[in-house]
């Protein structure tokens, strides 16, 4: 009867911080490294969605740019002379692919071959396409780590939650006392691990699905683009027959 009542007062006189910083100091060494990982995951996803938070505002405002120099009126001819060697956007570069193509054919004398007027639309249509798939894959790098952070996270937190929880029935077990002041700071620095994985995975699952609903748009953007001046092209195959 004294030893139960000499480690109930033991274990009332442990004082155990609670605080964030105290809970991670205090937990085991496999919850603290599931901790730190989905830290740094935090901290990872979070420079991903500024990045590409960034990236898509300046691709739109260069889209913008070159869609009123595009649609202004002026040659074409012109605007690839000035461009064509620069780091541009991406309907830009989508551009450059297509009147690269378009000026090799036409160095060769095929632009106006009959027979050869449906090879060369099909080659402008495919430097433009490949152009498009080379800008989007920019653009989405790192979109999958996003996706892994979001479907993860919650299970990582959880297996550093369980482990937590496991340590401290093993230490309910050792002292035989089951006093909520023991059992406590074991559980919250197990359910730690979980608020830890929640905080990685739900900004990672938002910014995905926004990101990605942004990097959608701006491909069906360029799609439409290739589209129309690909009818500009055809065009003016068919007025030079």
């Amino acid at each position: 009867m004294n030893e139960t009542v000499n480690a109930l007062e033991l274990a009332g006189s442990v004082s155990h911080d609670m605080s964030i910083w105290g809970l991670f100091l205090q937990a085991d060494w496999i919850v603290k490294t599931v901790m730190l990982m989905l830290i740094a995951a935090s901290i990872w996803s979070w420079a991903i969605i500024y990045d590409k938070a960034m990236s898509l505002k300046r691709a739109q405002k260069a889209v913008k740019a070159f869609e009123s120099s595009f649609w202004s009126g002026g040659s074409l001819e012109e605007l690839y002379d000035r461009i064509h060697g620069q780091q541009t956007d991406p309907m830009g570069a989508v551009f450059v692919a297509a009147m690269r193509e378009w000026r090799r054919s036409a160095a060769k004398g095929l632009s106006g071959d009959g027979s050869l007027r449906a090879n060369l639309r099909q080659r402008v249509d495919q430097a433009m396409a490949v152009s498009i798939g080379r800008e989007m894959a920019r653009l989405e790098r790192f979109m999958t780590f996003l996706a892994s952070v979001g479907s993860t996270a919650p299970f990582i937190g959880l297996f550093g939650t369980v482990w937590g929880i496991m340590n401290s029935f093993q230490s309910i077990a050792a002292s035989k006392n089951t006093s909520l002041a023991v059992v406590a700071p074991g559980i919250a620095e197990a359910l730690f691990a979980t608020a830890l994985g929640l905080v990685a995975a739900i900004p990672a699952v938002v910014a995905y699905n926004k990101i990605s609903n942004d990097l959608s748009r701006f491909a069906n953007q360029l799609d439409a683009f290739a589209v129309e001046f690909s009818a500009i092209l055809s065009r003016q195959l068919d007025e030079e027959r």
